[in-house]
Order: structure tokens, then sequence, then C-alpha cells
């Protein structure tokens, strides 16, 4: 059964930089996921970067992100795939978020969202060719 992460639990409401909790990946079987960045509500004049961290043992975190979403500032929904498959050390990960605000309304930004991973299952395994041979068809004669 393919496994699914919140590492933003949709509905979060987010006013200041952030990060999520970390969540253990190490039960994946195939270790690439569909990330998925869903943007609720927001108010105009802001933008929002959504990166994922990794880590070996959950407590030292990567100097860089691993995934990095395109910047976003209105509603809707941004995905890419995470593919950790040649990173067997990697066993957490985590999403961290910052925001930027430049208009004169509202002093600070505010976006509701959510990140949700699902684990891309495996491709069957091909299975070996046989061949075909069609017998020629004989019109039968009356």
């Amino acid at each position: 059964m393919a496994l699914q992460f919140e590492l933003i639990p949709w509905g979060t409401r987010v006013e200041s930089n952030g990060v999520g909790e970390k969540v253990d990946i190490s039960a994946s079987q195939t270790r690439t996921f569909l990330s998925t960045l869903e943007i609720a509500d927001q108010m105009e004049q802001e933008s929002i970067d959504v990166s994922i961290w990794i880590s070996e043992d959950g407590e030292n975190w990567s100097t860089k992100p691993i995934l990095k979403l395109p910047q976003q500032f209105y509603r809707g929904e941004t995905r890419a795939v995470l593919d950790l498959a040649v990173r067997p050390e990697v066993k957490f990960i985590r999403a961290k978020w910052e925001l930027n605000r430049w208009g004169r309304v509202a002093p600070l930004p505010m976006f509701v969202i959510g990140l949700r991973l699902a684990e891309v299952p495996p491709m069957p395994r091909r299975t070996p060719a046989v061949p075909v041979c069609a017998e020629p068809i004989v019109p039968k004669t009356p």
C-alpha cells in the first residue's frame, strides 16, 4: 500500500516563516513521492516559498533543501516529484516555508496551506515476451 504523509497539515494558517514536523519515511518501498502543495487562502502582494529538507537521524538537517517548490503568489495547487531512491541514508524529511510581504495594507503575510506527499507505487515488472503465431485465415468454400 502506498504511503501518504502530511508535511504541512491541510488548512494550516501560516503568518510567519516556519518549519514542519519531521516525518519518518524509512517504511517507503519506492522512496519516490508526488508532493502536492495547496494554497487555500492568501492575501494580495505576498509570496510563499516551500521546500523539503532531509535528515539521516531526524536531528541534523541538510544545509540545502532536496526539493524547492516554485514560489507561489496565489491560491491553487502545485505538484512536484521528490525522488529519494538514490539517497538510501535519508530517513526523515520535513517542510520549511518562507513568507514575503510587500503590500501596504496588512503588515503580516498570511497563507492557508497544506503539503501532502503520496508515495509513487512501484512500476510493474516486465513480463517476458511471448511469441504469438497467427494462423492465416482461409476462407471456407461452399
